[in-house]
């Protein structure tokens, strides 16, 4: 009995060896991509942050904390990581408010060809360049444009609608190029609710919005949450819409970032900069991760 068990124990081990050699060669490709693509520009950007200037045309940079200082030391900055966190909450909860009713109607109410169609709309705009996207807006928002005539051709007499290059514009663009992550996140997450689980709540008296809120929001509360993630990270840097859109409104800290590296040139103050941000991000989710995760589950 002791041999066979040995011989059992033996197999079970060799066998558990060649498992982890299996994931090892599934998986490496795709750290090794990610340690390339990922860790390494941000090792990187983290070597000019503690640089006194940028090693390029025959330059010597000294290191130095003085980046980051900066940062403290000017108000000007801090209002602007305010102003950055800000927009993304916004952008986030307005993706919630249109995309949850949209992902709720596909889920649950159409079907078929009807359901292929709608999510056609929604993926439509990955289809097409950001700049593009951008643009068009500027046609639809500037005085006199597509809007406004709009506007003026129902209501007679309602006036100037010029909102370009204002906050406003901004959060609309934002959205516009969000929003399919939050749709298709809750989508997700209510496909996966049993109807069964509904039709016995009508049965038992319970209203549409008691569904909504004690059955359908709390199930899906980890794909709202993956996509108010997916929204609030990428917003908070953005720079093409604010600098497109909001002119001299547009100015967040990642278009002060994006200037320090193509029109200042000022690498490490940049680089400082964008670690200051992602040490913000870190700080919130940190801080709202029980929350976060009593969600999740």
């Amino acid at each position: 009995m002791t041999v066979a068990a040995s011989t059992e124990a033996g197999g079970s081990a060799k066998a558990r060896r060649g498992e982890a050699r299996r994931i090892a060669v599934l998986t490496g490709p795709a750290y090794l991509w990610l340690a390339v693509t990922v860790f390494l520009p941000i090792s990187a950007m983290l070597y000019f942050s503690l640089l006194s200037e940028a090693p390029i045309a025959g330059r010597v940079g000294q290191f130095t904390l003085e980046n980051y200082q900066a940062f403290f030391d000017k108000a000007f900055y801090q209002s602007l990581m305010l102003r950055s966190l800000r927009l993304g909450a916004e952008v986030s909860f307005y993706c919630f408010l249109f995309g949850f009713p949209c992902a709720l109607v596909l889920a649950k109410v159409v079907k078929g060809r009807w359901r292929e169609a709608m999510f056609l709309l929604v993926i439509i705009p990955f289809w097409s360049n950001a700049l593009v996207r951008i643009f068009s807006w500027t046609m639809v928002l500037r005085g006199n444009g597509i809007l406004e005539q709009f506007l003026n051709a129902v209501i007679p007499g309602f006036g100037g609608l010029d909102l370009m290059f204002t906050y406003p514009a901004i959060v609309i663009g934002l959205v516009h190029s969000y929003l399919p992550y939050m749709i298709l996140t809750c989508y997700i997450s209510l496909q996966a609710i049993d109807d069964d689980l509904i039709e016995a709540a009508r049965s038992l008296g319970a209203s549409r919005w008691t569904i909504l809120t004690r059955i359908l929001l709390p199930l899906s509360m980890p794909g709202i949450v993956a996509g108010a993630v997916l929204i609030f990270v990428p917003v908070i840097g953005s720079f093409m819409e604010p600098r497109i859109l909001g002119g001299r409104n547009g100015t967040f800290i990642g278009t002060v970032i994006e200037d320090q590296f193509t029109a200042v040139f000022n690498w490490p103050l940049g680089a400082a900069l964008s670690f200051i941000l992602l040490g913000c991000v870190l700080i919130i989710f940190a801080a709202f991760h029980p929350i976060l995760r009593r969600a999740a589950r």
